[in-house]
């Protein structure tokens, strides 16, 4: 699946999930895990409305080790 794909199959799918420690202050990420190859990530005010970024798993993971 390319970047393309990717940002399609995500923005379709369930299985957006934020973090039980972001507080409920509305200024956070919902996450998507759901495609063995790629991480969607969006806006969670915005919900399904929110634009998708792609990252591949290997983007995601450097990306958490570098925080």
């Amino acid at each position: 699946m390319n970047h393309a794909e990717a940002l399609r199959v995500l923005g379709d799918a369930d299985g957006w999930f934020k973090s039980s420690a972001s507080g409920g202050q509305g200024e956070c990420v919902e996450v998507n895990t759901t495609t063995t190859e790629w991480v969607g990530v969006r806006d969670s005010k915005l919900g399904a409305s929110s634009p998708v970024l792609a990252f591949s798993r290997a983007q995601w993971r450097a990306a958490l080790t570098a925080l």
